[in-house]
């Protein structure tokens, strides 16, 4: 579609790496869900998630997490005003249509919970009072690996509310090249303009809501959750919550190809991005060694057939 062609090469203005990040993260878009982008410092998490909060004309608010960061600097808070003579309430960042919540591992789990609520069901509570959230919302979160200092643990609950995690990785020699040259951070990046409005952008995820998707594909996904659930290297399986996900991924993806009918090779592509952070090997130390999810997912992929 030539709406999504202009966010794409939009995007691409300003981050020059992992190409295949771009189609994730606008199919994470499309599909109302949250994405965690997990790397090393530097390799651009941040530069592609404020890329793309700048090409949607939508409101966006950053937040740097950090140990000291409490619940309601994220949520908001209920104050005395002594003119009004009445408590008010104080909206946080998360009011919001797209919140960047950079290193988000690095705040304490008691504020990661604070976005537990808003992310699965779009409001939160707060004093006794639930407030919806602007539409559309999404989370689009950057973590370092958790080997580094000053990291906590995300719990599986909060992994699960994300809908796809993916690793950009080091760009090739040429991205790296052209990253020198052009410096995007310093220049493109502030001349970016949006070139989709948020009316369109729900219009879009209306559209691949309804998309159909064929029976022996629905099938075949839930054989792939159920592989999971009996893999013997797999402590905990996927739930179906997580098949979901895949069902709406696989949905994005063929509407970002141009077509309206989804295809086997839109679930596969998706399976490791969508699974791999919510399935539990029983070699577990945390969810920091992805890379065990990712082979084990690999492998059942190659076990369970695909339909014709």
């Amino acid at each position: 579609m030539q709406r999504l062609e202009r966010l794409r090469s939009n995007i691409q203005k300003c981050y020059l790496g992992n190409q295949q990040a771009i189609d994730k993260l606008i199919i994470c878009l499309l599909a109302r869900g949250h994405m965690l982008i997990e790397d090393v410092p530097g390799v651009g998490k941040t530069m592609l998630a404020t890329a793309l909060a700048r090409s949607l004309d939508c409101t966006m608010a950053r937040l740097q997490m950090t140990p000291d960061m409490l619940p309601s600097d994220v949520l908001g808070v209920t104050v005395w005003d002594q003119r009004e003579g009445e408590f008010i309430f104080k909206p946080g960042p998360v009011f919001t249509n797209i919140l960047l919540a950079d290193e988000v591992n690095r705040t304490t789990p008691r504020t990661q919970s604070a976005l537990l609520e808003a992310m699965n069901e779009a409001q939160v509570s707060i004093d006794g009072h639930t407030r919806k959230l602007l539409e559309p919302f999404i989370v689009i979160a950057t973590q370092n690996p958790f080997e580094f200092e000053g990291t906590y643990f995300l719990p599986e609950s909060q992994l699960d509310r994300f809908l796809m995690r993916i690793s950009l990785g080091y760009p090739s020699p040429q991205d790296e090249s052209r990253i020198l040259t052009l410096d995007p951070s310093r220049n493109a990046l502030g001349d970016l303009r949006p070139v989709l409005t948020a009316e369109e952008l729900v219009k879009l995820q209306k559209q691949v809501q309804a998309l159909k998707i064929d029976q022996a594909l629905v099938d075949y996904m839930v054989q792939i959750a159920n592989a999971t659930r009996r893999d013997e290297q797999i402590q905990t399986g996927v739930s179906p919550r997580g098949a979901l996900a895949l069902m709406h991924t696989a949905k994005a993806t063929a509407m970002i190809n141009g077509r309206d009918y989804v295809i086997p090779e839109d679930i596969t592509r998706n399976v490791i991005p969508v699974f791999a952070h919510r399935v539990i090997p029983k070699s577990y130390s945390h969810d920091g060694d992805g890379t065990v999810a990712s082979r084990i997912m690999q492998r059942l992929l190659e076990t369970v057939p695909s339909p014709a």
